[in-house]
């Protein structure tokens, strides 16, 4: 008879993989979050105001080439710089465009608005009104609203006066890059507004005073939308 051996393994002889531990995570200090959360704080924050900016500057950019030859009660024409009552060539460009609405028959009425600095003989009204009757207005066609030494009191100025006349509808003229703030100032003062700018004189020249024209309208749009107050500056630009 064949005897089988058998090797017996005791327990204690096998072998066994030393259990291997995870080393814990280091703690992050408190100040990592912070920090972190600061970080996308700002980064959101600029985040906001590169889309809001960018998204003023294209409306700017979009409204400005808008020409709207509706039917208004009035054409209004923004001032602008006039030495001794001749319209200097931004003033003057406004001008030719309101002389060819009112040639156009669109309005049957132009007004004319601004008033004077320190100095001078002439308000830009005065001087934008006799430009006009040069051209052959009738005077009785012309209202020169002779005050208003910014864009926002110049509105208000004009809106005051068409009320007292029973005039609700009125299409802007200016600079193209001006044509969205004015047309937000007169909406929010009442009036049914609508815009036709020039397309002519130094404010459209050149690119650079293109670019100008449409980064001092995205800021000065912004700022009368936060705070309600007008912000002219000056033009780059050749007055």
């Amino acid at each position: 008879m064949t005897e089988r051996w058998h090797t017996r393994v005791m327990p204690s002889a096998l072998t066994h993989p030393a259990t291997a531990r995870t080393p814990a995570a280091p703690r992050r200090p408190r100040g990592s979050a912070l920090a972190r959360w600061v970080r996308r704080t700002i980064a959101g924050t600029v985040l906001i105001g590169v889309v809001l900016v960018g998204g003023t500057a294209f409306r700017v950019w979009q409204v400005a080439r808008i020409a709207d030859y509706s039917h208004a009660d009035a054409i209004v024409v923004l001032g602008a710089a006039q030495y001794n009552g001749t319209p200097s060539s931004v003033f003057a460009a406004r001008l030719g465009q309101a002389y060819h609405l009112y040639t156009k028959d669109v309005a049957p009425l132009v007004i004319t608005v601004g008033g004077k600095q320190v100095g001078d003989n002439y308000t830009e009204a005065a001087s934008g009104k006799n430009y006009l009757e040069d051209r052959g207005v009738p005077a009785d066609h012309i209202l020169a609203v002779e005050t208003g030494s910014d864009t926002l009191q110049s509105i208000e100025a004009v809106s005051a006066a068409m009320r007292d006349r029973g005039l609700g509808s009125v299409v802007l003229v200016s600079d193209p890059w001006h044509s969205l703030r004015i047309r937000t100032m007169a909406r929010d003062e009442g009036l049914d507004a609508w815009t036709a700018p020039t397309r002519t004189g130094p404010a459209v020249y050149t690119r650079e005073s293109q670019f100008h024209g449409i980064a001092r309208e995205t800021g000065a749009l912004l700022w009368y939308q936060i705070t309600h107050f007008s912000a002219d500056f000056k033009y780059t630009a050749e007055q």
